[in-house]
């Protein structure tokens, strides 16, 4: 049995509802705003700025909601009988890219272990699915898998093979394996090269696959873990203690039209062998090419072809590492920024479902919404320029001049109910961790509120520099220009200040002369404007003070307190083979049928 979810009718009231709330909050802004412009007579530049923020705050809104769904529900487990036996076949898939191999393969031999707890470690097989194309990297990932499997005695159930071209990156090479060896598993569970799983955890998505037929898709909501530097924690404080009730507002909207983040989900492999075959896209990178954001995408045919996707945000023990400063971070949302602008070309394909090219449509928007503020800033910055004279005397031989009305009362109120949306949600899901008690896991109530408070101040001091950031993608794509797929930057990420300047030169440059033409152009503004462009002009600063180690618990998580089962092995298995092993060694010669 599937969670509780809508009906079909309830779910469709649910879309109406989220949706005509989002649109009563931006029709709102937008009339208010056009009060404020009225005040000094509107012009074509308040009617462009008026739809700007219309569409900025529908944006907005759609979150906040999304946020009260996931605040009013809870998540709930599949009714099923656990005690059924795991009869099927399943292959763990964990596809490398120039990443350390000890630490990946670490993380192997540790869900392996987990697995073999629960006693159905020997229903497991594991392919490590390399495209690695540094020699020294792939060398290194030979040798430690003959030490995985020596260690784990895993002859038979781990496989490894390195591809000679990389082919579509991470969606072709998922799609070579199932090609050549997909038939021998009912199911495949898709990690990246730096997910974590519980072995209970992977058991349990095995019996909900079994249980339902027609699920062809289970994705869990990964938790980031191990965070060092200041960046890091406060985005694996934010994923810990906000994401998990916007994924449940997610939960309820999708019904049977989930998300697939590309990892951490578990494919029924029949159903993606035969629905998620992707075309290569006509014309030239970026817009042309291989499909980068592959994982909407395959989410989408899946339900196409009538499989069900489903986002179990029940599901713990789900894990994975994430940047360590705003530049590599930058450099991932590059890549995304490409994949979801790409989603332009297939929104309009035939068969899709409705939510379907709706998610496509939000992925859009989450990468062109920065566009939409930088746009209403500079019109705001150019409207005294613009706008005529006042007219004090506006009757003629009336004697006494005419001051129109003040509009700061309506602008007041439209930048509150702006940052109302920005902050209350965070500050209702602090309120309810409290009074539910898990705000427990983060150190107490009074710990979480804390934290909250500051991953507030924390987002909006970083929040300009990441809009200049997502700003520049967006408009390389439009100039066409191909970001490729650089390698993940992991461990250590602490920068210099001189590499935090040479990354952020530019966005210094921009603050300035922002700031500069604000108080040239439009004086008013200026104070309104200072929490943008001072963090840009301290861009170089803001970057390597986040980069640093953080000493404190301020964003303490529940990992931190108290470490999952599965990473304290891990650690363990890491700290021995880093202590035993010599990468220098001569490779261990392994039987051909080890290799996949």
């Amino acid at each position: 049995m599937t969670p509780p979810r809508p009906s079909r009718a309830a779910l469709t009231g649910l879309r109406a509802l989220a949706l005509g709330l989002s649109a009563l909050a931006g029709i709102g802004a937008f009339i208010l705003f056009l009060q404020f412009g009225e005040a000094d007579g509107l012009d074509a530049l308040d009617i462009l700025r008026a739809a700007l923020i219309l569409i900025s705050t529908l944006w907005l809104a759609w979150g906040a909601v999304q946020a009260v769904i996931g605040l009013t529900t809870t998540a709930r487990a599949p009714v099923l009988d656990r005690a059924t036996p795991i009869t099927s076949r399943c292959v763990v898939l964990m596809p490398v890219y120039n990443e350390d191999p000890l630490a990946t393969f670490s993380r192997v031999a540790a869900m392996d272990a987990s697995l073999a707890a629960t006693g159905h470690g020997a229903a497991f097989h594991f392919a490590i699915l390399s495209d690695s194309r540094n020699e020294m990297v792939a060398r290194r990932e030979e040798a430690l898998f003959a030490h995985l499997v020596a260690d784990r005695a895993g002859l038979g159930r781990f496989f490894y093979r390195r591809r000679a071209q990389n082919t579509g990156k991470k969606a072709g090479n998922i799609e070579d394996f199932i090609a050549r060896s997909g038939a021998a598993y009912d199911f495949a569970l898709i990690l990246d090269a730096d997910s974590l799983m519980e072995g209970e955890t992977i058991v349990e998505m095995v019996r909900r696959m079994q249980a339902e037929p027609r699920l062809g898709l289970l994705q869990t909501l990964p938790r980031i873990i191990r965070a060092r530097s200041r960046f890091g924690r406060a985005m694996q404080f934010s994923a810990a203690f906000f994401s998990p009730v916007f994924a449940r507002g997610l939960a309820m909207m999708q019904g049977e039209t989930g998300p697939f983040w590309g990892h951490n989900a578990m494919v029924r492999v029949r159903a993606f062998a035969e629905s998620c075959g992707l075309p290569v896209l006509k014309g030239r990178p970026p817009f042309g090419g291989h499909i980068m954001s592959h994982d909407y995408v395959e989410a989408a045919l899946l339900a196409r072809a009538g499989w069900i996707v489903r986002l179990d945000d029940d599901l713990d023990g789900s894990f994975e590492e994430g940047p360590e400063n705003i530049v590599d971070h930058a450099k991932r949302d590059r890549r995304w920024c490409q994949g979801n602008l790409q989603h332009s070309r297939i929104i309009g394909a035939p068969g899709l479902k409705a939510w379907s090219r709706f998610v496509f449509a939000l992925g859009i928007m989450a990468y062109i919404a920065p566009l939409f503020w930088l746009g209403f800033i500079l019109a705001s910055i150019a409207a005294p320029l613009l706008a005529p004279p006042p007219d004090y005397f506006p009757e003629p031989y009336w004697p006494f001049p005419y001051f129109p009305p003040s509009g700061a009362s309506k602008a007041i109120g439209l930048a509150i109910g702006i940052f109302g949306l920005l902050l209350l949600p965070k500050i209702l899901i602090a309120a309810r961790a409290a009074l539910a008690g898990r705000a427990a896991g983060f150190g107490g109530a009074a710990r979480a509120f804390a934290a909250t408070l500051g991953e507030l101040v924390f987002s909006s001091i970083t929040a300009p520099v990441l809009l200049l950031y997502a700003t520049r993608s967006v408009f390389q794509v439009l100039l066409g220009r191909d970001g490729g797929w650089p390698t993940n930057n992991r461990g250590d990420g602490r920068l210099t200040l001189t590499e935090a300047f040479a990354a952020s030169h530019w966005i210094v440059s921009i603050g300035l002369i922002g700031l500069f033409a604000t108080w040239a152009f439009a004086p008013g503004l200026l104070l309104w404007l200072l929490p943008v462009g001072v963090p840009m002009v301290l861009a170089p600063v803001v970057i390597w003070w986040s980069s640093q180690d953080s000493s404190g618990r301020l964003m303490g998580t529940p990992t931190e307190y108290a470490p999952s089962p599965v990473m304290a092995l891990q650690e363990r298995i890491f700290d021995r083979w880093a202590a035993t092993f010599d990468a220098e060694a001569p490779t261990p010669t392994l039987p051909e049928a080890a290799h996949a």
